[in-house]
């Protein structure tokens, strides 16, 4: 069976490079009619924290697409023990007695290649190894790598195609620390070969690792996966995606509280390194189902463009133009709890919503859905449909200071409450009469209207406005100008 696991560390928040992998990892297995493993890589008892995990659940919990099975490395330790003694008795590792060394030692040690394998340790006699050891003497083990002269070791990658690397080229890495902890190294390989995964898909700057973990599943006499892996993301700036250098716009929670809807964000980050082959960028669920393929991810890293102190293009211009269609397209029925938990966040909600000025609610979004690019325009650009205390723009403001339009709009108010059928049409015809009376262009009107009522410069038609609203609130509105 095709089994895919994604391994995030409980460090910090749910990363979009993470979330985009996640994403891979599922729509693979999907396709085959494999699972996919959530696997926590807790080993780092120092830097992992539950406020971590908690924060790429709920991160991976928004996705809306679920994994199978959960597991925590922490919870596996004595697996990975067994297999380090496993290793230690056939002689694949061996203890490394040698002192932590200061930084200057680390230089001198990587300038003079001593960084492969300390001979004085490799070479210890197995007797002398237990004896130090049974005494008490702190040590990591270290995984012995085979020194045969001109081996290559070469797998091949799904994106990176074939991939190889000179034995004397890899050091002789550790599999406990000295603490007796598993290292990454060894609880990663473990794990994958004790949960059956089929296919590794995961980061490139873990390409380099590769080869260190099929030299461990060898060892172990175990299957190795098949291996993936993707490119990076970088920032605008070039560098690699990072909280640190480019803040929260990095992280999926960003996103989620920013009115992105689960799907926009997910449409997004699949087409950073992979597209269809005929070029398509609005996709669903069900398409990226059926025309994902690990063949057609791009080597090249993507680039994530976003200005951090831009309230306009605070996400990638192309992340929110996605998010803006899939606004528009998103059934009515699904995007409605999304407006509500919106509209109850603003302190917006009414009873009668449930109720009786439901379908008002359902052709209100609708018709204000076309014009939005994410679901906090509900409650910010589309403040003056649910509230009576709405901001209106300074371009709308400006319409409604031309020469005469307040007054203009003051008699329009009256007019419009004596009107015995307040529809669209009578209310046009109402709008255009007053225009002709006053000798104004109906223009002039119009916008001012838009502005009065909505607080916008641009937006549905002014007519679609005044049905909307209503004639009491459409009359209030006008007359207190």
């Amino acid at each position: 069976m095709t089994r895919v696991r994604f391994a995030p560390a409980p460090t910090g928040f749910l990363h979009i490079g993470g979330a985009r992998t996640y994403i891979f990892n599922w729509l693979f297995a999907r396709q085959h009619g494999g699972q996919v493993v959530l696997r926590i890589d807790d080993t780092d008892r120092d830097r992992s924290t539950d406020e971590a995990l908690d924060s790429i659940l709920d991160g991976l919990h928004w996705l809306d697409m679920p994994w199978d099975e959960m597991h925590r490395q922490s919870e596996r330790r004595a697996k990975h023990l067994e297999a380090a003694q496993s290793l230690l008795a056939s002689g694949a590792a061996y203890r490394d007695f040698t002192p932590a060394r200061s930084p200057s030692e680390t230089k001198s040690a990587d300038a003079s290649g001593a960084w492969l394998c300390n001979p004085g340790m490799r070479d210890i006699p197995k007797d002398e190894s237990d004896r130090r050891a049974s005494a008490g003497e702190p040590h990591a083990l270290r995984f012995r790598v085979p020194r045969a002269s001109g081996r290559i070791v070469e797998f091949r990658d799904h994106v990176y195609r074939k991939q190889t690397r000179k034995i004397a080229d890899i050091e002789d890495f550790a599999l406990l620390r000295s603490d007796g902890s598993p290292t990454y190294h060894l609880a990663s390989t473990v794990d994958d070969a004790e949960l059956k995964i089929s296919h590794v898909i995961r980061g490139q700057d873990h390409l380099t690792n590769t080869f260190k973990h099929i030299l461990l599943f060898e060892a172990l006499g175990v299957p190795q996966p098949e291996f993936a892996h993707l490119p990076l993301l970088l920032g605008p700036d070039g560098s690699k995606l990072s909280k640190r250098k480019h803040g929260p716009v990095v992280s999926v929670t960003t996103y989620r509280d920013g009115g992105f809807l689960p799907h926009g964000l997910v449409n997004y980050l699949c087409l950073l390194g992979w597209s269809p082959k005929d070029g398509r960028e609005l996709l669903t669920r069900r398409q990226l189902l059926e025309l994902f393929d690990l063949g057609g991810i791009n080597r090249a890293n993507a680039v994530v463009t976003f200005e951090e102190d831009s309230d306009e293009n605070w996400a990638d211009p192309k992340a929110l133009w996605i998010n803006g269609q899939q606004l528009r397209t998103v059934p009515l029925q699904d995007l409605m709890p999304a407006v509500e938990q919106e509209l109850r966040a603003a302190g917006w909600w009414q009873p009668a919503y449930e109720d009786e000025r439901r379908e008002w609610l359902a052709s209100t979004v609708d018709l204000l859905r076309s014009r939005f690019t994410t679901l906090k325009d509900f409650t910010l650009r589309g403040a003056a449909y649910f509230s009576d205390s709405f901001p209106i723009e300074p371009k709308a403001l400006k319409n409604m200071d031309k020469a005469g339009a307040r007054e203009l709009l003051r008699a329009l108010g009256d007019r419009l409450d004596r009107l015995a059928d307040f529809s669209p049409e009578n209310v046009e015809a109402e709008l255009r009469s007053l225009a002709e009376e006053r000798e104004v262009k109906a223009g002039l009107i119009i916008n001012a209207s838009r502005a009065a009522l909505s607080g916008q410069p641009v937006g549905p038609s002014a007519f679609a406005i005044f049905g909307t609203l209503g004639r009491q609130r459409v009359v209030e509105r006008l007359r207190n100008l």
